[in-house]
């Protein structure tokens, strides 16, 4: 059997505790322009080249809705990665088929599937506030490969409960 590097385990740890700093530093910046649109709109929102609230207050009130759903993500990926971050823990320990990080995994899925169903607002947004005189481009797509990413979130979810549960009774039989 071959063991992972602990190099790549302790880089995995590293990359993973700064992505959770990176997430939270983004909420803080996507609530400071959030709040900051709404006590002085008028500047916000002309140095995003949007034009004046008032001649463009559907797309005003959409962009806002795009950043209160981005700050409703802030806390869904902080929950990804700290689960991500538990499971290479387990790793790093050389158990990672045990049932807890089955249920992460399983958690993780949903919570992935979450961000593509506020991914696809955002999409959903955009689309329904931008005019051809007020564009709401955010180069919105929909991507097959992360809801084939969810799908395989699940399955890995359940092949980890298969391999604890063979695990366990392995263990049982020894």
């Amino acid at each position: 059997m071959t063991h992972s590097s602990p190099d790549t385990l302790a880089l995995s740890r590293k990359v993973l505790r700064l992505l959770i700093k990176l997430n939270l530093l983004v909420g803080v910046l996507i609530l400071a322009l959030l709040v900051t649109s709404i006590v002085v709109g008028d500047s916000v929102m002309r140095a995003l080249t949007a034009g004046s609230p008032e001649a463009n207050a559907t797309l005003f009130m959409g962009m806002r809705l795009v950043a209160l759903l981005g700050l409703c993500a802030i806390p869904v990926v902080h929950f990804i990665l700290s689960r991500i971050l538990a499971i290479v823990d387990t790793v790093s320990v050389g158990n990672p088929f045990v049932m807890v990080n089955a249920a992460r995994l399983q958690k993780i899925a949903w919570a992935v599937l979450a961000l593509e169903l506020m991914h696809f607002a955002v999409g959903a947004i955009a689309a329904s506030v931008s005019t051809a005189a007020a564009p709401f481009d955010i180069d919105w797509k929909f991507s097959p490969t992360r809801w084939v990413a969810v799908l395989l979130l699940f399955v890995l979810a359940r092949v980890f409960e298969q391999g604890a549960r063979m695990r366990e009774e392995l263990k049982g039989t020894v």
